[in-house]
């Protein structure tokens, strides 16, 4: 019987989340051979994690499925014992990274990633505490009902499994890597006010997640399905693809990695939107195989979104996220580049080829980004009020969040060279401290 990692990061007040996914874990150990291990990712505030808590445990007992809870204390001093086994270079700064004091999307699943290890899962299963489930005939709809029908499996022992096939013959003997779809309901990044107050701010600000020299046709097409999932596409009927999956299609909290987690990190950026969407683009970019379904979360917004502070915390994140696309459309252009050469002949990705590319797009002008600036600055004194009030804040720390843009990707350089160390060091960790 293998085991799988479904795991939810939260840190925030999410019961009925907890909850929706504990009934995920029960479909998976009913339906498949599979041992579940439910983790979750726990640096919400004491009430919250005490509900968590209670949830969790007092969950009903299923067969092969087994709950963990930790909160960031728990979780600390697993890392502490993993980055010391490993021997890392800087192991304080690599802790920092792994476990950071303000929001990091991609921290937090690097941690599942290790503890998915340390419990000797094979692959992970990701959901985000902001999800439920599509609901038909009042049964939900679970995603991991297609992530274990191929994940982990040869492509051309996956058909099967699916209802459609478009992958080069060429591809058939590496494995599945990634089963993902995405979402229905609200936007993913909480931008339709901004859409709703002045169109042509919305496409200044939103086009600026692309290279500075697409043409403005190309950009007008990105914006047009940025951020957008599978809009309102309901759940009708099943339908999978075995193919490369494009990463404009899958969404984080709606996502399945096999291997590729072990073998590269996600970037540890703090509050920056986007920073845990890596590893798709180097599953499409090395041609890894992987399944595209239509099992579509439902998105939906938190209120500290709208309050004051949450709202300028929030768009502080998409601001993080426009000048990280300085370096990662760098490094996304170079994968592509090398495409199928980024795999070694036992179709592991070339560690070192990765590194590289983050280390050579730390070297580049910041002139693009001090553009993306500019552009924030005026849409969001056109669009007046708060996003006026925001763009002087933006303005007062603009030195600072381009000094942070660059070495975000350093510290990712740092990390990814540490990670092999830290996975293998993660095989041989107990997820808790034993006594005595």
């Amino acid at each position: 019987m293998r085991k799988i990692c479904l795991t939810l990061p939260t840190n925030r007040a999410c019961a009925e989340t907890i909850s929706a996914v504990l009934e995920e874990a029960a479909y998976a150990a009913e339906h498949f051979d599979v041992e579940v291990h439910l983790l979750i990712l726990d640096s919400s505030d004491e009430p919250a994690l005490t509900e968590h808590a209670k949830v969790a445990h007092e969950s009903p007992t299923v067969p092969n499925v087994i709950v963990h809870h930790l909160g960031e204390a728990e979780q600390r001093e697993f890392l502490q014992r993993v980055i010391h086994h490993a021997g890392v270079a800087k192991p304080e700064l690599v802790l920092e990274l792994m476990l950071p004091s303000d929001l990091s999307y991609g921290a937090c699943t690097n941690r599942a990633f290790l503890i998915g290890a340390a419990l000797g899962c094979e692959s992970i299963h990701r959901r985000d505490s902001d999800i439920l489930y599509q609901v038909v005939n009042d049964a939900p709809v679970f995603p991991i009902h297609h992530e274990l029908m191929s994940i982990g499996k040869r492509a051309s022992d996956a058909v099967d499994g699916v209802d459609e096939t478009t992958l080069d013959p060429n591809h058939a003997h590496k494995p599945v890597t990634m089963v993902g779809s995405s979402f229905v309901g609200e936007m993913s990044v909480d931008i339709g006010e901004m859409y709703r107050l002045d169109r042509d701010a919305y496409y200044d600000v939103v086009s600026l997640w692309a290279p500075g020299h697409w043409s403005d046709e190309r950009k007008r097409e990105l914006v047009d399905e940025s951020f957008r999932g599978a809009g309102s596409e309901a759940f009708t009927h099943d339908h999978s693809t075995l193919t490369i999956v494009d990463p404009m299609r899958v969404d984080m909290s709606n996502i399945a990695f096999h291997q590729v987690q072990e073998w590269v990190p996600l970037p540890p950026a703090t509050d920056t939107i986007g920073s845990d969407y890596f590893l798709i683009h180097l599953v499409h970019d090395a041609a890894l195989p992987g399944v595209l379904h239509n099992r579509h979360l439902v998105n939906f917004y938190t209120p500290e979104r709208r309050t004051g502070p949450g709202f300028i915390a929030y768009q502080m994140r998409f601001v993080k996220f426009f000048l990280s696309m300085l370096y990662f459309n760098f490094v996304y252009d170079r994968m592509a580049e090398a495409g199928e050469s980024l795999l070694d002949d036992r179709d592991q990705v070339r560690i070192p080829a990765i590194t590289e590319f983050v280390r050579e797009s730390t070297l580049l002008d910041r002139a693009e980004n001090i553009q993306r600036l500019d552009t924030i600055d005026r849409s969001y004194r056109k669009l007046g009020g708060k996003y006026a009030e925001f763009a002087d804040i933006v303005a007062s720390r603009r030195e600072r969040l381009l000094d942070e843009a660059q070495q975000d990707n350093n510290d990712f350089a740092l990390l990814i060279e540490a990670w092999a160390p830290m996975i293998h060091a993660s095989r041989t960790t107990q997820l808790q401290r034993q006594p005595g």
